[in-house]
């Protein structure tokens, strides 16, 4: 049997990620904490596993995409953990938006156990997962990366080697505070547009794709538009996403009024319960 890939947290985002995988050729054994979830990857040709351990024990290359800091921190370092059950040779790869910190720890663990460890998380949601076009941002051993590159090349279409480990979860951080101000500026820009009467659509055709254009405007506000405000990614992950941001920046003594001003806004829809929705609910600040 060729290399068999473990991947630990089927999300919105994993789902995909683990087909595309299978498309290629992968064998996958999955595990994620509901497995109703999961059932669809099962029907498909994915295998369940009853633990992060087991997953670890019957892979060569282990990938963790789970929700915040402390899902990584227990599904390497937990009783039945990923630790608990790898050997030597293995190359783990936490995909999870988590902290410079937890990466190099895990990194470190890794180290004296003969075992390879990327930090590589990615951009580009739902519809960058499905299509495998994910921007993938990787920290650790510059050796390992070469190794898993082609597994990355998969998942996405801009994947770049960011340096020592912790180095992609820092670049992350870049991304999502570049995002946070961006979301506010696309969502005042069809706010302005409907209470100056315009046709939002034929607003956006025209600013789409100018100096005002980004992912968020072509993508998630022609979602608003639909009212449609399934997530292709969590307002509740991008909070934590934010604070984590925040906390580095404290640690450098770097202030970030944008991305305060942001974590606030959505922070008061989350109130309203829309932590389940997708970022581009932020549109319901003004309402």
């Amino acid at each position: 049997m060729g290399t068999v890939i473990g991947f630990i947290g089927i999300g919105v985002m994993g789902k995909s990620m683990v087909r595309n995988l299978q498309k290629n050729g992968y064998h996958v054994l999955i595990y994620t904490r509901t497995k109703d979830k999961a059932e669809d990857l099962i029907r498909e040709g994915a295998e369940w596993k009853e633990s992060p351990k087991e997953v670890t024990g019957q892979s060569n290359i282990v990938i963790t995409m789970v929700g915040y800091p402390h899902d990584v921190e227990h599904v390497y370092f937990g009783v039945d953990g990923i630790f608990n059950g790898i050997s030597p040779g293995k190359i783990v790869v936490d995909m999870t938006t988590s902290t410079p910190t937890l990466a190099k720890k895990i990194a470190q663990e890794a180290q004296k156990r003969g075992i390879g460890a990327l930090d590589a998380p990615v951009s580009g949601g739902d519809i960058g997962a499905r299509n495998g076009t994910l921007s993938i941002m990787v920290g650790g051993s510059k050796e390992t990366f070469e190794r898993l590159k082609p597994v990355f090349e998969i998942l996405g279409n801009n994947v770049v080697y960011q340096g020592e480990a912790g180095s992609g979860q820092h670049t992350k951080m870049c991304n999502q505070i570049a995002i946070a101000s961006n979301m506010i500026g696309v969502m005042e820009a069809l706010v302005y547009a409907r209470k100056a009467g315009l046709d939002p659509e034929k607003m956006l055709q025209s600013i789409s794709t100018g100096a005002a254009g980004s992912w968020s405007m072509s993508n998630l506000l022609p979602r608003v538009l639909k009212e449609d405000y399934s997530p292709g990614f969590f307002v509740k992950h991008f909070i934590k996403d934010m604070g984590i941001a925040l906390e580095e920046a404290h640690k450098m003594d770097l202030k970030l009024p944008g991305l305060e001003l942001a974590k606030q806004m959505y922070e008061a829809i989350a109130e309203k319960g829309e932590g389940e929705s997708g970022t581009q609910a932020l549109i319901k600040y003004w309402s």
